[in-house]
């Protein structure tokens, strides 16, 4: 992974292009026999810090983020759109427990797996295994990445980092509808609703994007990637 990536990054990679392939006729028909699909609601909850994890969850459609809760607030680690598992780090052995909370960004799907289904397959198979531990280091990558942003770089950074993340890694497009209120983009950046607001004006008068409604289009792409290196 790229060092700017790393830094920048508000998201996984696909997870499904990582591990589900790996399975075999057998094992993949063993998941399918013990998981369930669930519709979740905009801001509906999809799995609880500190709740018992009986299952491993696969989002098939929609938009979660993956957030630290805190008694007035909260910290989010990361986005996860459409093919991305959540809950791994309850796979590992005397583990019982979620170490984040989820919640539904829009109306989504997910695939709720028996974990001891998954811990089953990850002791049979070899390359499933390894696709794992990929996704588990390239979590940890984020997450430091994260950190870094929110503590080290100023407000036009980490606005920056956020609407690269959002355009490369969420929507894949220069343009894009942006279903986020402004407290949830605040809660992303680390910033004020205020700042959020302000940060987004500036952009857009120093023509680096533009609005029209919920819809960003990235006008100034290479800017914008400047800002994020040294913000």
């Amino acid at each position: 992974m790229e060092k700017f990536s790393a830094l920048n990054s508000c998201t996984v990679s696909n997870a499904k292009d990582f591990c589900f392939d790996m399975l075999t006729d057998e094992e993949q028909e063993l998941i399918d026999k013990n998981s369930i699909d669930v519709r979740y609601k905009k801001g509906e909850v999809i799995c609880k810090h500190g709740t018992f994890a009986s299952h491993v969850i696969f989002l098939k459609e929609g938009l979660a983020k993956i957030f630290l809760e805190g008694v007035n607030d909260s910290l989010i680690l990361k986005i996860i759109p459409s093919g991305n598992l959540i809950g791994l780090t309850s796979v590992m052995e005397n583990s019982n427990v979620f170490h984040y909370s989820s919640s539904a960004y829009i109306e989504s799907t997910a695939s709720l797996i028996d974990i001891n289904i998954i811990r089953k397959i990850l002791k049979q198979n070899v390359k499933f295994a390894n696709s794992i531990i990929n996704i588990l280091c390239e979590n940890a990558l984020q997450t430091h990445g994260r950190f870094f942003c929110l503590t080290h770089k100023q407000l036009y950074g980490r606005m920056a980092d956020i609407l690269i993340c959002l355009s490369e890694r969420i929507f894949k497009d220069k343009s894009f509808e942006l279903n986020l209120s402004r407290k949830e983009l605040a809660e992303l950046t680390g910033m004020s609703t205020e700042s959020v607001i302000r940060m987004l004006k500036k952009f857009k008068d120093d023509g680096i994007i533009t609005l029209e409604g919920k819809t960003v289009n990235v006008a100034n792409y290479d800017l914008l990637k400047k800002i994020s290196e040294y913000g």
